[in-house]
């Protein structure tokens, strides 16, 4: 009985220790089998989208992340989904994508790479800035998010480059805004616009002519002292530019005229002294 009893134990050792090995066995099987599809599946997107076909290309991207949804695969195919809808235009379709991304894998090593995309793919909605600015503000928040939390990294480099390009046209935007409340004589309205332009985009292209304007403005509606205020601020930073001299001939009439005079008095001198070839 006593060895029949060991016999019993080392009988359904032996039997657990070989069911366990071919249950492993069959689990490596398993894994190693869906390895290979997902991996095939994500060979076949990614040759896909050489050929130009990113439609198919964020299908087999797709699939691939179901396919084993545990695997290191999976974060980047749902990325490369996401990325193949930004290749087709599908902007809506892959921002959909880049936030599910974000929720499933927050842990994921390509996270910049993913808020910068969201940023692109903003950036790329923009229509018509003069009407519609969202898009613009939400690409560049984004944009500022990459520069701050991923600093080191090449998309940091061109979200500094993506946000000097933003300023510039949300600037022009509110320039062309006071050129036109100036033509409809809205003057309160123009200054908020060229204020707004001093304020907040120092660096583009159109500080100096929105200096100049509210001078110009301030001028003529008799607020002489911020007019004043403008000009020397203009005139410290800008001194060489051409919307200095048009604030400087506001302040200075008789400066108008004594060039005038000048040039007139010149031409004359040279007329006489053309007669006299002839006298």
């Amino acid at each position: 009985m006593k060895y029949l009893k060991i016999f019993l134990i080392t009988f359904f050792l032996i039997i657990r220790y070989s069911c366990s090995k071919e249950e492993k066995e069959i689990s490596y099987i398993k894994e190693t089998r869906q390895e290979l599809e997902i991996a095939t599946a994500y060979k076949e997107a990614y040759k896909a989208l050489d050929e130009n076909d990113p439609y198919f290309a964020a299908k087999k991207f797709l699939e691939a992340e179901l396919l084993f949804p545990q695997s290191k695969w999976a974060p980047r195919s749902a990325l490369m989904a996401a990325y193949s809808y930004y290749m087709q235009n599908y902007y809506a379709e892959a921002l959909s994508n880049l936030e599910r991304y974000l929720r499933t894998y927050p842990n994921d090593d390509d996270l910049a790479y993913a808020h910068y995309l969201i940023a692109m793919c903003f950036y790329e909605t923009i229509e018509d800035e003069k009407r519609d600015s969202g898009p613009l503000i939400k690409a560049k928040d984004k944009f500022e998010f990459v520069v701050k939390e991923y600093p080191g990294t090449d998309f940091a480099m061109d979200s500094k480059f993506k946000i000097e390009l933003i300023q510039d046209i949300l600037a022009s935007k509110e320039m062309y805004l006071g050129r036109h409340y100036i033509k409809k004589g809205k003057w309160i309205a123009a200054m908020n616009r060229f204020k707004n332009i001093v304020n907040n985009y120092q660096q583009t292209i159109f500080i100096e002519e929105a200096l100049h304007r509210l001078v110009e403005i301030n001028y003529n509606i008799g607020l002489l002292d911020e007019s004043q205020k403008y000009a020397n601020l203009l005139g410290y930073n800008y001194q060489s530019g051409e919307w200095y001299k048009k604030s400087y001939k506001l302040f200075n009439k008789k400066y108008v005229l004594k060039i005038n005079k000048e040039k007139i008095n010149e031409k004359e001198g040279v007329i006489k002294k053309f007669k006299k070839l002839f006298d």
